[in-house]
Order: structure tokens, then C-alpha cells, then sequence
């Protein structure tokens, strides 16, 4: 059995696909069903709050940053140098 040329692109990938597929449920299988870790993690996170004393920073209050050297003129016609 050959594989034509035209196929052999989408044959390799469907050989990929269900390779890693097949990794992806193997792992799934071998963790553990643990999930109220994960909630424990994410409520406690939701609980703390901003502290009061830090600013709010915004990004149109920064100062403008100093220029070094010429600034960037694109070239858009190759001829006039």
C-alpha cells in the first residue's frame, strides 16, 4: 500500500492528531479527580482585597519617553536614497 503525494500531508497530520490524542487521554486518565483543590485556590483569591493605600496607576499619566538618535523614516521608495 503506497500513499500518494497528494495525501501524504494530510495523512501525516491525522497520524499526529491522533497520536497526541491519544497522549491527552492517557494523562487524563492518569490524574487524579481532585477538583476541589482547584476551587479552594481560585475562591481564595477572590476573597483578598485591593489594599487601600496603593495607587491606581494610569497609563496616560506616564511621562513621555526621551528619543535617542534619528527617528525611523521607513523607506517607501527604494530609488530616492
Amino acid at each position: 500500500m503506497r500513499i500518494r503525494e497528494e495525501n501524504c500531508n494530510m495523512v501525516l497530520l491525522a497520524i499526529v492528531a491522533v497520536f497526541t490524542s491519544a497522549i491527552a487521554a492517557g494523562a487524563t486518565l492518569l490524574v487524579p479527580d481532585d477538583t476541589v483543590r482547584f476551587a479552594d485556590r481560585t475562591t481564595a483569591r477572590v476573597e483578598r482585597s485591593p489594599a487601600a493605600d496603593k495607587r491606581t496607576i494610569h497609563v496616560g499619566d506616564q511621562p513621555p519617553v526621551r528619543m535617542i538618535g534619528a527617528p525611523f523614516v521607513p523607506n517607501t521608495n527604494p530609488r530616492d536614497r
